[in-house]
């Protein structure tokens, strides 16, 4: 038998943790998790160290790491944000980032640091750092392979192909909940309501984004810099049924498109075995049952956020680390009532505006954009939720 792969999970009980564990889970013997990484969720997270015995767990939230560490489970315990970072420093074959918004950014650079190849599927960190985050990794030799649905299906179809033959990709958007809806009855929308995905299973935070679809407008800035791509390259198509994942259309006008069920176990398992193909117990899909495969282009009068996110795009700079931070705080604010559905995209607006400036391009000066960002969000926050 061969050599188990050895890989760390950080993000292990979220969305793609979860999913995550059910591919390891699957393929008995071929994957050793080394270490584990989560925010909070330690009844979880326990039962996960029960089941793949990690060499290292890491939890960011203090009194939930404390509790796992009293509850003795036979492994260390570190807790705090520089905890992830240790997590993601342990060597490894893949470490798969898959810890939502910009919480994942140094996580991610302490794996490329320690010289681990990435499955990513952690987009905000190159929506923030792009150009740091993918030099740091060219500089080292590490590769990055794209675990959202998405550029992982962009990822597949580029295979073999020379980048200057790219005409354009299409990245394809199911339209969330709301596609197609009078927008004049989105201000009642409540966070239940936009966390319940038509095609997709995702966390709350991925979900309120798909129904803004400035998930689409951040997975355009991810796919700039994984592929080395300008904008102009770069064009978002809703795509209701969720089976084509994405298109890429060459020069000569060829066009390939990947395809396949709904189902975040498929990229994940090819982001962990690449460049091998391996047996897989999931549904496949069936073509005799597909009656219609239908394509539409977005319209930013009903989903200004996409907007938004592309004209931070264009501007470049901070400017995608100010929006990131922006809409992290909005979506947070209107999961937790604070805020309307339609607010979210009143405070991206109005940060984009009169955005806080920017000492200089490094990593510390993101992050502190993005500090001053969250800040001035939360004040944009608090008077709408005042009126």
């Amino acid at each position: 038998q061969a050599v188990p792969t050895r890989i760390s999970i950080l993000g292990s009980t979220g969305s793609i943790g979860r999913n995550a564990a059910e591919v390891v889970r699957s393929d008995e013997g071929r994957f050793d998790v080394a270490a584990l990484a989560a925010h909070s969720n330690i009844g979880l997270l326990a039962e996960q160290i029960a089941e793949f015995k990690p060499e290292f767990v890491a939890v960011a939230d203090l009194d939930a790491g404390a509790c796992l560490a009293a509850m003795d489970l036979g492994v260390p315990v570190a807790c705090g944000p520089e905890a992830l970072e240790e997590a993601a420093a342990m060597p490894v074959d893949i470490a798969l980032c898959g810890m939502v918004g910009a919480a994942g950014l140094r996580p991610l650079m302490a794996a490329i640091d320690a010289g681990n190849r990435i499955a990513l599927a952690n987009k905000e960190s190159l929506v923030m750092a792009g150009e740091i985050v993918m030099a740091h990794a060219r500089a080292r030799g590490i590769e990055i392979i794209p675990v959202d649905s998405e550029h992982n299906a962009i990822f597949q179809c580029l295979e073999g192909h020379r980048l200057d033959d790219v005409a354009c990709v299409h990245l394809t958007a199911s339209g969330g909940p709301f596609y197609g809806r009078a927008r004049d009855t989105l201000s009642a929308v409540t966070p239940e309501e936009a966390t319940c995905h038509p095609t997709w299973d995702m966390g709350a935070k991925i979900s309120v984004d798909s129904a803004t679809l400035m998930n689409k407008g951040l997975e355009v800035i991810e796919a700039m810099w994984l592929f080395g791509l300008p904008l102009s390259k770069i064009q978002v198509v809703i795509h209701p049924q969720s089976i084509v994942h994405s298109l890429v259309e060459f020069t000569d006008g060829s066009i390939l498109a990947h395809l396949g069920v709904t189902d975040m176990r498929f990229p994940i398992q090819f982001a962990l075995t690449w460049p091998e193909r391996v047996q897989s117990p999931m549904e496949r899909l069936d073509l005799t049952q597909m009656r219609a495969l239908t394509f539409g282009a977005p319209e930013f009068e009903e989903f200004p956020c996409l907007a938004h996110a592309l004209r931070a795009a264009e501007a470049g700079g901070a400017m995608p680390a100010v929006l990131n931070a922006a809409n992290e705080e909005a979506v947070a604010a209107f999961c937790a009532h604070r805020i309307g559905f339609l607010e979210i995209e009143e405070v991206v607006r109005r940060i984009l505006d009169a955005p806080p400036s920017v000492a200089g391009p490094d990593l510390a000066a993101i992050e502190a954009v993005d500090v001053a960002a969250r800040r001035q969000a939360n004040d944009i926050i608090q008077s709408l939720s005042d009126n």
